[in-house]
């Protein structure tokens, strides 16, 4: 299966706004998860401006497409998050709401796998970053139906072999691997800390779930896909709606408007 990760016997330049991105991020997700802990519904909302600051400020430097595959991750997983959340009860933060800081979190969490991806140390160690990742998933996955963890993992095991399929099958292999250490770095820490708790029982497989899942990542190979799959067009529809606005709109407005 890793012939879908030759190995790169040439050096890939590292790019240090890819380490910024996923540094920031990783950080970010950490203070704002355990903070959010302990704080109250106003906290969250401020974290939430944060959060939108901190995005928009990071994507400046991304072309448009990135910034469009954002975009649609962040509105995709939104509505993902308030399905899954507060209508199925699938998992629940702390005030039975979706918190400020998710949607803006989510593009900086999709924003850093992508990131990690172009990479120059995944690009030249793919091979064993993979290896790595389907090897410690695949024990979290196994000890979850084992038995022996406190909570069984049924559905875990089963987003596990989902994300494989996904790895191996998919058209995005280094953002999933990406994905993996975000997803799982916030995920042990939203947990830890009781910021939300998964269900004990899934209530769409009736299977025990792990608090979190252990392959939760498979569901950002849902989102990518989604992202990769509607940016080109939704860019060309942006691009020719804002062309035909520009052309209907007075060439002059705009300077009347900075004028006065």
């Amino acid at each position: 299966m890793l012939r879908y990760f030759p190995k790169i016997s040439c050096a890939h330049p590292h790019n240090k706004r890819d380490y910024f991105i996923a540094g920031f991020t990783f950080f970010c997700v950490a203070a704002c998860l355990i903070s959010d802990a302990h704080g109250s519904l106003a906290w969250q909302n401020t974290l939430g401006v944060f959060g939108w600051v901190f995005l928009i400020g990071l994507l400046l430097g991304e072309h448009n497409e990135v910034r469009m595959q954002v975009a649609i991750a962040v509105v995709f997983a939104t509505v993902g998050e308030h399905f899954a959340s507060p209508y199925m009860g699938g998992y629940t933060y702390r005030f039975g709401n979706v918190p400020a800081y998710v949607p803006p979190g989510h593009g900086m969490v999709y924003l850093t796998a992508v990131a990690l991806a172009r990479s120059g140390l995944f690009l030249r160690y793919a091979r064993e970053i993979a290896t790595f990742v389907v090897l410690v998933c695949g024990v979290w996955s196994v000890y979850g139906i084992s038995g022996l963890a406190k909570q069984g993992d049924a559905v875990g095991a089963l987003l596990y072999c989902v994300f494989l399929v996904c790895l191996f099958k998919g058209r995005s292999p280094m953002v999933y691997l990406g994905a993996f250490f975000i997803t799982t770095w916030l995920e042990l820490i939203g947990t830890a800390a009781g910021t939300w708790k998964w269900a004990a029982i899934d209530p769409v497989l009736s299977l025990p779930q792990g608090n979190p899942p252990s392959g939760v990542a498979a569901w950002y190979c849902l989102v990518d896909a989604v992202a990769i799959a509607a940016a080109p067009e939704a860019l060309t529809i942006f691009q020719k709606s804002y062309a035909w606005l520009k052309a209907k709109m007075p060439k002059n407005a705009f300077q009347g408007a900075g004028n006065e």
